[in-house]
């Protein structure tokens, strides 16, 4: 079902950077690519054309089904529209990817969906409210002598991606909580992905690995670690908005409508494990149609403290 990304080339070479740290000017970069939109023809906005979706490559287990793959099937079947999955590297990518109109939707966490919709040329389709959970947790190796958040002070921790919520945002803020300052009271390393943190900490280029509660709770292959090798350090606060399903401003309406109609029965419980890592967050979780964009307020405070101003990206 996967299609190859028809991107621009100035989008194509920023994207090959997001393994890398990019910074605020980078990501700005990225969200302001010029030159490169694409006007969707009236053939490809009809309600007959296919549904394309962009987002990053999961399921890498063999013996699962890919979620990815599992979510474009379950679109299909309760829209009754081909759906097309465009895999792109990074979050970043999947917001220009529909800012450019290269794709209808993508689906992503609370953090880049907030960047996303505060451009003001990506429209939030569907949002799904948080629980009260905590978020992200920072992982050391069991013969670690970190003990406590307090104990990362000097040590190098490893994050995902400069746009992920669990990976980076909010354990970013919960460190900042405790007192530690990025830059100031730990080294950072990006390495890509929640799996490369999780290299990075095994192969001793990093201290500490910041990754997503739930992933710890599911296991391998999403986590590598067995019980006894790892151990947690710390907990952040819950996010106001868990996931969105964001889509490009030209979408039309029918089309438009008729997601809105499919996604709950998408993520319903009965989906739960064909979903695997989409499930959380979404499964279970009050969503809204149309949310107003102050719902991604209380991103702006925890974005700053990541030294990234929200209102900055325009």
């Amino acid at each position: 079902m996967s299609v190859p990304t028809e991107l621009c080339p100035s989008t194509k070479d920023i994207m090959r950077i997001h393994a890398a740290p990019i910074g605020i000017l980078c990501l700005t970069a990225l969200l302001a690519v010029a030159g490169c939109q694409v006007s969707r023809t009236d053939s490809e906005n009809s309600a007959l054309a296919p549904i394309t979706i962009a987002t990053l490559p999961l399921g890498d287990d063999p013996t699962t089904a890919n979620p990815i793959e599992s979510l474009g099937e379950l679109i299909e079947k309760e829209t009754g529209r081909k759906v097309e999955i465009v895999d792109v590297p990074d979050y970043l990518s999947v917001v220009e990817a529909i800012r450019s109109e290269h794709v209808d939707i993508g689906f992503m966490s609370g953090f880049p969906s907030a960047l996303a919709v505060n451009t003001g040329d990506v429209d939030a389709l569907v949002a799904w409210e948080g629980n009260g959970d905590p978020v992200s947790t920072c992982v050391v190796l069991d013969d670690s002598p970190v003990q406590t958040v307090d104990d990362l002070r000097g040590k190098t921790i490893a994050f995902a991606d400069q746009a992920s919520s669990s990976g980076y945002f909010m354990p970013v803020y919960m460190l900042h909580e405790a007192g530690l300052e990025q830059g100031k009271d730990f080294d950072s390393v990006f390495s890509g992905g929640h799996e490369g943190s999780f290299a990075a900490l095994r192969q001793g280029q990093a201290d500490a690995a910041c990754t997503a509660i739930v992933l710890t709770q599911r296991g391998a292959p999403a986590f590598p670690f067995a019980a006894g090798e790892w151990r947690a350090i710390g907990e952040s606060p819950s996010m106001p908005v868990m996931a969105t399903v964001l889509a490009r401003q030209s979408l039309d309406e029918p089309t438009r409508l008729s997601l809105q109609e499919a996604l709950p029965k998408v993520f319903a419980e009965e989906n739960r494990e064909a979903l695997g890592a989409m499930a959380s967050g979404t499964v279970g979780h009050t969503m809204i149609a149309d949310p107003d964009p102050k719902v991604f307020g209380p991103f702006v405070d925890i974005a700053a403290v990541a030294g990234v101003d929200l209102g900055d990206l325009k």
